[in-house]
């Protein structure tokens, strides 16, 4: 997908937002042709934010994995 121009309009609808952003007119005719823009800039939006957060929570998880390698435990039991 191509997007043009980096303006984004969100206008408030209920408990749904709406994103506006520009792309070229033979992408925006194709996917009308197809019956597709709304239903698929929906979907791919929900994807690549699934997808980013999946990312963002493993990353997290590895970080949080090496935090016990860093405890050094016959240390934490000398202090009890």
């Amino acid at each position: 997908m191509h997007i043009h121009g980096s303006s984004l309009l969100v206008d408030i609808l209920g408990s749904y937002v709406m994103v506006s952003t520009k792309v070229g007119r033979g992408l925006q005719r194709r996917l009308e042709g197809l019956g597709l823009l709304s239903e698929f800039l929906r979907r791919k939006l929900e994807e690549e934010v699934d997808r980013r957060e999946i990312e963002l929570i493993t990353r997290r998880l590895s970080e949080l994995r090496e935090v016990p390698d860093a405890i050094d435990i016959e240390r934490v039991a000398r202090h009890v």
